[in-house]
């Protein structure tokens, strides 16, 4: 127990000995341990005596860790389990228990709530809990305790879910609870008739109503931006808002146009996790909850049907049971149905799931790239994290090159392409990192804009590593599209063959009147190039998908501009960024004698380890990847393949800058340098190939069908007819065209909507 304890620790849990009967810590007091994990000195002392118990503590001291506990002997783990697709089942930890149950184990990539009850039963007056979490806050017994044995997976190397996938085990087990919810409790029960056989249905259509009009037309952001929420972003369809009194980190709940679901428990008064209605959003944030002064404001306003209030009796508890409906703790917001409308109406989730932009969370490297992205935000006009974080990683990248390798002789090189729209704040990181080059005297390495790629190759044989900075990065794309004869000089072969000969010998083509044949032994090649949004999706080719430059990039969806500050000067570049900057331009790890010109020239790179559990953290991560290469290959889907081949590659390379940038003058790949970089890659990886079902066509009116359905997706799934067909701006004759083939292949389904006055034809995804 001793051993298996210290390996909990070293994998980042907070780890405690435990009274096995009483589940209970026997640390005296334990609560300071829900927020620091114990030191190696305590773990050793408390488990050199005999104990009898292990447990571990949830939440954010653990790496955001979360149990989901099946009580009861378990019964219901096997109906939860068969909903749960194969590929994410076989990801999660699981353990039994000493009641028979399970346990079921894995860590999020954001913040996880407190314990939830998911799945209850009535019994004997009374009810019993059968499925809940343990979260923040929570613990639970573990092996190797007596008792609790390992079925799969191992507790020191957890996996980490995205929100969706932890949602979709939340959605699992509240499918299982036996108890009707159907009329949740509020603060207005006195108010509802005592007959209340039909409450279900008007709950779910009260658009004549005040509030219930307020949820179908009302538009909550301009409250929520007035009481001190922001939103940061967008993940798919879900809009990401962060809390008032928080300035950076991830967002505290998301809103999909109809539910604005909390999950941060300090966002007071909204409880969490938990959904709430646009018109209980207004209600908490306007009028303090008092439901009947907001429905009288919302009235006066012009919201819901005059004759509605012609009556003396109070129907704000009607419609606060609207608001509730989607308070479920287990909501998902591409299933939940705040808006009021028909389940049956209910559009369907996207066969291909956008994993949306890189969650802000991802973007904390520690040491010198989070230097760098804090003095670029404190200092721009519009600071913009993600663009922050590319410059940042460009910079060390650029730095480190030919210096450093992994011990599989993989480079620090990295191709990163920030979508980013005019007005966000692209120049900014872009001038720091020219001030640092030349502040280090490296500035005749820093490239602009390329218009071929012998121009590359020319900068190369200069300087043999470069930092190229390109803000028109989707015309290159184009181009790659326009070579119809894939010339060897082409820019994106080019790109592609310096990506590859990073740790090799690059030949250079032979010039007219040359002698001789030039070569540059280990080039080395950062990218770090802007690209307006709509031109880099409308540039994405089938080509493009399969000649590997696509599966190398990392793109970076920065969102929208950050609000305006009183800028800095990118001149002023603290000392403790230069010095770090300067030691890298001196440090020449070759061998022996080797220094000067001479190691300029054939560099021998200093081989930065893995620790163990680094080590097996990345092989987990080849298994993972390597599964979905074959996966593809059985499809025959050379996209995917070609995504799926370089992933485990990306997060190598990643994990060797964090390495890098956490200690620059003895770097190790650390087991949180994996974790992050294989998160990122894995993300990365999933996005490009939701943008490869989204907008690569193999013929134009392939490309049509894509739009209309991109447009469906934008609408929330579905669409009444004549706004559809304004939305594609095309003929009648093709528009009835497209949506036949569609309709024939079953990728959409006509709908009636209902409107205020009638009935629209429509079309959903299916």
């Amino acid at each position: 127990m001793h051993s298996t304890a210290m390996n909990y620790l070293k994998a980042g849990l907070c780890v405690l000995p435990a009274n096995r009967k009483k589940k209970f810590p026997t640390v005296g007091k334990w609560t300071p341990y829900k927020t620091h994990l114990p030191n190696k000195h305590e773990v050793d002392a408390w488990f050199a005596n005999t104990q009898n118990g292990l447990c571990i503590v949830c939440g954010a001291v653990s790496g955001n860790l979360e149990m989901i506990d099946f009580d009861n002997g378990g019964e219901l783990f096997d109906a939860w389990a068969a909903k749960i697709p194969g590929d994410l089942l076989g990801r999660l930890v699981i353990e039994s228990t000493q009641s028979g149950g399970r346990h079921v184990a894995y860590r999020c990539e954001d913040e996880v709530c407190g314990n939830v009850k998911l799945a209850q039963r009535a019994i004997d007056g009374g009810v019993i809990t059968l499925i809940e979490t343990r979260g923040q806050g929570g613990l639970f017994l573990c092996a190797p305790t007596e008792g609790y044995e390992l079925l799969q997976g191992e507790l020191a190397a957890l996996p980490v879910l995205t929100m969706a996938e932890r949602e979709l085990l939340m959605q699992a087990a509240v499918d299982l609870d036996e108890i009707d919810d159907s009329l949740p409790e509020s603060d207005h029960d006195a108010a509802l008739p005592s007959n209340n056989t039909h409450s279900a249905t008007l709950s779910a259509d009260n658009s004549d109503m005040p509030g219930g009009d307020f949820n179908i037309r009302g538009n909550i952001r301009p409250v929520l931006e007035k009481h001190g929420w922001a939103c940061i972003g967008k993940s798919g369809d879900n809009e990401l808002w962060r809390r008032p009194g928080k300035d950076r980190g991830t967002h505290s709940a998301t809103f999909n146009g109809e539910c604005f679901f909390v999950h941060s428990t300090n966002a007071s008064p909204f409880e969490a996790p938990q959904g709430h209605s646009k018109f209980r959003v207004y209600t908490l944030l306007e009028h303090g909850g008092d439901f009947s002064a907001s429905t009288r404001d919302l009235s006066a306003q012009g919201y819901g049907e005059s004759d509605s209030l012609d009556t003396d009796v109070d129907i704000s508890a009607i419609v606060e049971m609207s608001a509730e409906m989607c308070s479920s703790p287990s909501h998902n917001s591409h299933n939940a149905d705040c808006a009021a409308n028909n389940a049956d109406n209910e559009p369907n989730t996207p066969d291909i799931a956008d994993p949306g932009p890189v969650p802000e969370h991802m973007f904390d490297v520690p040491g010198f790239v989070r230097q760098v992205m804090d003095f670029t935000l404190a200092n721009a006009p519009y600071p913009n994290v993600g663009l922050a974080f590319c410059g940042a990683m460009a910079l060390q990248s650029y730095l480190c090159g030919r210096k450093v390798q992994t011990s599989d002789d993989l480079r620090p090189n990295i191709y990163l392409l920030a979508l980013a729209s005019s007005g966000t704040g692209k120049d900014f990181p872009r001038k720091v990192n020219s001030r640092v080059m030349l502040e280090t005297g490296n500035i005749a390495a820093l490239g602009d804009k390329f218009a071929s790629g012998q121009g590359i190759q020319d900068a190369l044989l200069r300087s043999n590593a470069m930092l190229f900075q390109n803000d028109e990065m989707d015309g290159v794309l184009r181009q790659i599209n326009f070579d119809r004869e894939n010339k060897l000089e082409s820019i994106p072969n080019i790109l592609l063959t310096l990506y590859t000969s990073a740790d090799a010998v690059y030949p250079v083509r032979v010039k007219a009147g040359q002698k001789e044949t030039l070569s540059i032994d280990q080039p080395h090649l950062t990218l770090f190039g802007t690209a307006t949004p709509q031109f880099f999706y409308e540039s994405l080719s089938q080509r493009m998908l399969t000649n590997g430059l696509f599966a190398r990039m990392m793109i970076i969806d920065v969102g929208t501009r950050g609000q305006g500050q009183t800028p800095g000067s990118a001149r002023h570049v603290p000392d403790s960024i230069l010095d770090t900057a300067r030691w890298w331009s001196d440090f020449a790890p070759g061998r022996r004698g080797a220094g000067g010109n001479l190691y300029a020239m054939y560099p021998e790179p200093k081989s930065v380890p893995f620790t163990p559990d680094a080590l097996k953290a990345i092989e987990a991560m080849q298994k993972k990847t390597d599964a979905k290469w074959h996966e593809a290959d059985k499809q025959k889907n050379e996209a995917d393949r070609t995504a799926w081949s370089r992933a485990c590659e990306n997060a190598k390379k990643l994990a060797l800058i964090y390495a890098c940038s956490e200690n620059h003058e003895n770097p190790v790949i650390s087991l949180a340098a994996i974790e992050w970089a294989s998160a990122f890659a894995l993300h990365q990886t999933k996005r490009q190939l939701y943008l490869a079902g989204s907008y690569v066509a193999e013929n134009p009116f392939h490309a049509e069908c894509l739009k209309l359905l991109r447009r469906l997706r934008e609408s929330k799934g579905q669409m009444a007819r004549n706004k559809l067909m304004r939305a594609m701006r095309c003929k009648l004759a093709d528009f009835d065209q497209i949506i036949g083939t569609l309709l024939m292949q079953g990728d959409i389904a006509a709908v009636d909507i209902p409107t205020k006055t009638k009935t629209a034809k429509g079309y959903r995804i299916t």
